[in-house]
């Protein structure tokens, strides 16, 4: 399979149109640390943007930050961290999961669109990314949004860019919006609560006042691999839920006080500060317990999302029915499966029991065979794969973008 690295967006351009004079499709790549993410693709060649890997623009007191798509995010992220600042939808590093390198791009960033805990406050990706850049399936280049952080003037693609896995466009240049970060923060933690009386303790956690900016529940079983920062945070067959509040140091102390005692009623609640609370909800972001390299490295991922009140239930279920673990972030919203391997992944209980609630779930991790036989992404109903349909001849009719990656038989 042909390499073909390019150096700007004319390049893009030129390769985007002699893929679709040869009918030849393309495989849109920054560094590959998310290849292994959906259906094995039907591409001939690898339209290869790491070489788009320029800051633009910083510009710290305006809080935005212009930079081209195949820009490394570590770097990136280094680098507003100088400033003290962030992305403050904490955009995951699949490389714990996969077993991959860590070393993402900004572009795969936001064609993933994966948040971290804090979108139950702050949003996800969509919701950061102000403006881009990018080249359709046609060979065009087009710009949507702008640098600014309130835009109003014509449609909003950066929606449509973000989490759209490269199927309808290259991007080649984004601007996001960047926050400062938190002073100060505390993490309450409470421990042995079954599933469903921790989907009702982050319930009321996330329903009160005191601003929390993250809410998980890790069954006992999920500690079985000891993993990193969370391993010493239960004992034995001790269940833990935790709660993030963030901001100036008075604020959170305050909050973390009053919390912890509207919370008391659920049992007794540790507070964690700082530096060991920031460890933990990274660990959390990332799925530790599932990382590759653990104990559970070999059995497939589910990413489930669901309303939240569902949540303490359909997990218990998976869990029970099929020997499974299982983490919850987002109040119960953002189930994370790991299910012993089968050839389906378990791919048919799994959506069953995830549509009879409202949900969707994705299949994140999986061997080739599996992504190839079982469908990675949720399926849609008639009407909205009529609209996905739509949307994707609009931007790209010859599928020659990612071809195959989020569905069967070949389609985009």
């Amino acid at each position: 399979m042909d390499t073909l690295k390019v150096r700007d967006a004319k390049d893009v351009e030129e390769v985007v149109r002699a893929a679709i004079a040869s009918e030849q499709p393309l495989e849109i790549v920054g560094h590959g640390s998310k290849r292994t993410i959906g259906h094995p693709m039907a591409t001939n060649a690898v339209l290869d943007l790491s070489g788009l890997n320029a800051v633009i623009a910083y510009e710290p007191n305006e809080l935005i930050i212009t930079v081209q798509a195949g820009a490394p995010l570590a770097d990136v992220q280094s680098l507003i961290d100088a400033k003290n600042q962030q992305f403050a939808f904490e955009p995951m590093d699949t490389s714990v999961l996969l077993g991959t390198p860590g070393i993402g791009t900004v572009g795969g960033m936001i064609g993933v669109g994966l948040a971290g805990p804090r979108r139950i406050k702050a949003g996800g990706a969509r919701d950061h990314l102000l403006g881009a850049h990018a080249v359709s399936g046609f060979g065009d280049s087009f710009k949507t949004g702008g640098k600014v952080v309130k835009n109003v003037t014509g449609y909003d693609l950066c929606k449509l860019l973000t989490g759209s896995w490269g199927t309808l466009a290259v991007m080649t240049e984004v601007t996001l919006k960047v926050m400062p970060k938190p002073e100060s923060e505390r993490t309450l933690v409470l421990r042995s609560l079954d599933d469903l009386t921790a989907n009702k303790a982050m319930t009321a956690a996330l329903g009160s006042p005191f601003d929390v900016s993250g809410a998980a529940h890790l069954p006992y079983q999920a500690f079985r691999t000891g993993a990193g920062a969370l391993a010493g945070l239960s004992a034995p067959g001790q269940s833990v839920t935790l709660v993030r509040l963030e901001g100036i140091a008075a604020s959170a102390v305050h909050r973390a006080g009053s919390l912890s005692k509207a919370l008391s009623t659920f049992g007794t609640v540790d507070v964690l500060e700082d530096h060991a609370s920031a460890a933990i909800w990274s660990a959390l972001r990332d799925v530790e317990p599932f990382a590759a390299n653990g104990a559970l490295g070999a059995w497939p991922v589910w990413r489930i999302v669901c309303p939240p009140a569902a949540g303490g239930a359909l997990g218990e279920g998976l869990a029970r029915d099929t020997g499974g673990d299982i983490v919850y972030d987002w109040g119960g919203g953002l189930i994370w499966a790991a299910l012993p391997p089968k050839a389906d992944a378990q791919a048919a209980l799994v959506r069953s029991r995830v549509e009879a609630v409202g949900g969707h779930a994705t299949l994140i991790r999986a061997t080739e065979d599996v992504r190839r036989n079982v469908d990675v992404f949720q399926p849609q109903t008639a009407g909205l794969a009529a609209l996905g349909d739509r949307v994707r001849n609009s931007f790209d009719p010859r599928t020659i973008l990612n071809r195959g990656r989020m569905s069967r038989g070949g389609a985009a």
